[in-house]
């Protein structure tokens, strides 16, 4: 589950909760608002207040509030009880990739100083690719000594203008011409498990981007799979642990879930590399899993360290909804102490125990 342009507390406020609008992006929209535009996309870090005003202001344009994780497009689609009509909230990994009709006029992206470098360049480049000629790309950054993002701008026009606030900088650049190329930034790996080769896919934004992350191995030396076993992976990332387990037994059903739009991309691109029809991923950040709830054998995760635990518990409370009665939940860490302390409180049998530089907790289902 990876956002790198998170913070904490407005991902976690409840959706009741009005949330201001974060300065960086009212920049943002002073800068936007002043531009022609009616085929807008915004890429916004709170609850796509720019695209709101946006709309409402331009009840003929087209206006898309693009997020790249279903919690936080979730969050921003609930904050609003009446939007305006023409006003739309996407989660996908790309926007616009597979239709002409992406192509857009208006483009507005509210970036975060220490956000991902990569994945912010990746953005900047759909953002220029989908853009009409004549169209303009308005870009917000929290910094305001910021160079670096003026010198990715000037990559697409010499021509930047610049507006200077006191907490960020606005650059926008109008489209000319077209990308002469564009750079493909996922990564396609391979790693062993029990003599089987696993080929990966990551993109940026995607945890362990370009490298297969040593607490997955964790995992995978620990879980054995016997015939027909039903395994959900909650957070899964590029889907290596999922993909792996299903290439052991073809008899078995991987279901992957995450809230990140990109990790689903990644681990469905995986299951096609690996001719593997046993591998269901799908979005997911609420833990609801309908029909499936109860059924399946096994849950593994490898939560990730940020939050105080909130994320840890809310991928726990997923897997006790999940599993079968009796059915195990395993888990990575290199935080041992809150699951001795804690995970009992949801599993019986718990154990946390030592695995090279982390640690394995485990338990299993109880009767509710």
């Amino acid at each position: 589950m990876t956002d790198p342009n998170r913070t904490p507390d407005p991902a976690f406020a409840p959706p009741e909760v009005k949330v201001e609008i974060r300065p960086n992006e009212a920049c943002l929209h002073e800068v936007a608002s002043k531009l022609p535009g009616n085929s807008i996309v915004v890429v916004s870090n709170g609850r796509a207040q720019a695209a709101e005003m946006l709309a409402s202001a331009r009840p003929n344009a087209n206006v898309t509030a693009w997020y790249l994780d279903s919690y936080r497009c979730s969050l921003a689609r609930t904050h609003y009880s009446d939007p305006p009509a023409n006003l739309d909230f996407a989660c996908d990994a790309d926007w616009g990739k597979d239709s002409e009709s992406a192509q857009v006029d208006l483009v507005c992206l509210a970036l975060l100083k220490g956000g991902e470098a990569e994945l912010n360049r990746e953005i900047l480049q759909t953002a220029y690719h989908h853009l009409e000629i004549g169209g303009a790309l308005v870009v917000a950054i929290n910094n305001p000594k910021d160079k670096w993002l003026y010198e990715q701008m000037q990559a697409f026009n010499k021509s930047v203008k610049v507006r200077k606030f006191k907490q960020s900088n606005v650059y926008y650049v109008i489209k000319r011409k077209e990308l002469k190329k564009r750079k493909d930034y996922s990564c396609q790996l391979a790693f062993r498990d029990e003599g089987n080769l696993i080929q990966i896919v990551t993109r940026p934004g995607v945890f362990a981007h370009r490298q297969f992350d040593n607490g997955a191995r964790q995992i995978l030396d620990v879980v054995e799979v016997f015939p027909e076993c039903d395994i959900i992976e909650i957070g899964c990332g590029s889907g290596a642990m999922s993909l792996a387990l299903a290439k052991r037994d073809p008899s078995c059903s991987l279901y992957a879930i995450d809230s990140y739009s990109r990790a689903i991309d990644c681990t469905r691109r995986g299951a096609e590399l690996n001719g593997l029809s046993n591998v269901v991923a799908e979005l997911n950040h609420d833990g609801h899993l309908g029909n499936r709830a109860g059924q399946f054998d096994m849950a593994i995760a490898n939560p990730p360290y940020y939050a105080d635990f909130r994320i840890a518990k809310h991928f726990i409370e997923t897997a006790v909804r999940a599993l079968r009665i009796g059915g195990r939940m395993v888990l990575v860490t290199r935080m041992p102490q809150w699951y001795r302390d804690n995970l009992g409180q949801w599993l019986d049998e718990v154990e946390v125990f030592e695995s090279r530089r982390y640690h394995i907790a485990t338990g299993i289902a109880r009767r509710q």
